[in-house]
């Protein structure tokens, strides 16, 4: 295992190093603006070096002829979303093309849990997580090292349930891998993961979050719903506000409560120590949620996402405060 985390470390870093230079040179450069949160330029698609570590280690895990058969089709679905994302940070396409290609992904994802578990609910539940966190992770990729710190302590939950076989060794593969990047995003961002990156890493974290599930039992589920809930409630809340008001949703925008904090802590530091903060607790409440009753876990479930959903309002309301301070 050792030598399986150095392994990806030393790829994500390296890739990231590599994929800085290689931005620099091709102008693939976020530029400041009012719809982003930073304030230099900083080159993209560093989450080139996460992408190979995660298939080159899944290639292996194939390999070994043991691997159960979602893996191989979580791999062909990453491939696509970050083959997409990495056309999308050279050219940028428009939102439908990329959604398409995610529907592509998605649907084999989905293929690949009737596949191994021959189960309607889990073929389903894989096409709209790997959806949904494929867009969210993607959505919420604004701040330095939000994106990479949230995927890190998932990927790591994952990892310390400790199931047997293929879903360990992903999981851990990835935080490494993540790891690896961190410096060049964290705590002052000289790269960004780009769409090849965050796109990637949150259709994969659906497959490990579906594989987790189906290994613990279907009925589990509001437990590993806990784990990405910081991205979920800002992602959700933020688009419902955005529909209501009849703004177009799937356009590039800066209204995410943590894209305000920031904004109005001039710091990118204290927001994601925070979002990681809360994380934090909703990992160590869903590992002690493990072998609790079904009620249980989804009156716990609920119950945090109200909270979260409380905590979403108090800093918009706030952020909303300051704007009109400075007017």
């Amino acid at each position: 295992m050792a030598t399986w985390l150095l392994l990806h470390l030393l790829v994500g870093a390296s890739g990231a190093w590599l994929a800085r230079r290689y931005a620099l040179r091709r102008n693939l450069v976020d530029q400041p603006g009012e719809r982003r949160s930073h304030s230099l330029p900083t080159p993209r698609s560093g989450g080139l070096g996460i992408v190979i570590a995660v298939l080159a280690g899944g290639g292996f895990l194939l390999l070994r002829r043991d691997a159960a058969p979602i893996l191989g089709f979580a791999l062909m679905g990453f491939a696509i979303v970050a083959a997409i994302g990495l056309v999308d940070d050279h050219r940028p396409l428009s939102p439908w093309s990329r959604l398409g290609v995610h529907a592509l992904a998605a649907s084999l994802l989905a293929c690949g849990a009737w596949w191994t578990w021959h189960d309607v609910w889990l073929s389903s539940a894989a096409f709209g997580l790997a959806m949904v966190l494929t867009n969210v992770w993607n959505f919420m990729d604004g701040i330095d090292g939000i994106a990479t710190t949230q995927a890190m302590l998932v990927a790591m939950a994952i990892t310390v349930v400790g199931f047997a076989g293929g879903i360990t060794w992903m999981a851990s593969g990835l935080l490494a891998a993540c790891l690896g990047f961190l410096p060049f995003n964290f705590p002052k961002a000289r790269l960004f993961l780009g769409d090849v990156g965050s796109g990637a890493i949150g259709f994969l974290l659906a497959a490990l979050l579906l594989w987790a599930w189906a290994n613990a039992a279907i009925n589990t589920w509001p437990v590993w719903l806990l784990l990405p809930s910081a991205f979920l409630i800002d992602a959700s809340m933020t688009l419902g506000g955005r529909l209501l008001r009849g703004e177009p949703w799937w356009q590039p925008h800066a209204l995410h409560a943590y894209q305000r904090w920031a904004r109005r802590a001039g710091n990118h530091v204290p927001v994601t120590c925070a979002y990681a903060a809360w994380t934090a607790l909703a990992c160590a409440l869903a590992l002690l949620l493990r072998g609790q009753e079904y009620f249980v876990m989804l009156a716990a479930c609920t119950a945090w996402y109200i909270a979260g959903a409380v905590i979403w309002w108090m800093l918009q309301v706030k952020g909303m405060q300051a704007v009109e301070d400075r007017e």
